[in-house]
């Protein structure tokens, strides 16, 4: 996975868990804005989270964020 995505998936769980607690959910949407400005990086997230890891629609933040910090 790229760094770029990395940090953002980091940046936006970090945000949500601060905002909405511990049991916030979310899905690999999160990380993009409403308009297809980076497909490729979009895809590389939907792969990761689809094929790879098998994750359901809305997966708490916490799980992402553990997840991708485990690449590292």
């Amino acid at each position: 996975m790229q760094k770029i995505l990395r940090d953002k998936i980091i940046e936006v769980c970090n945000k949500k868990i601060k905002e909405k607690g511990e049991n916030v959910g979310l899905s690999f949407y999160a990380f993009f804005a409403n308009k297809n400005d980076h497909p490729e990086l979009l895809m590389e997230a939907a792969t990761w989270w689809i094929m790879e890891h098998k994750l359901d629609h809305f997966e708490k933040a916490v799980k992402i964020k553990n997840l991708v910090n485990n690449l590292k």
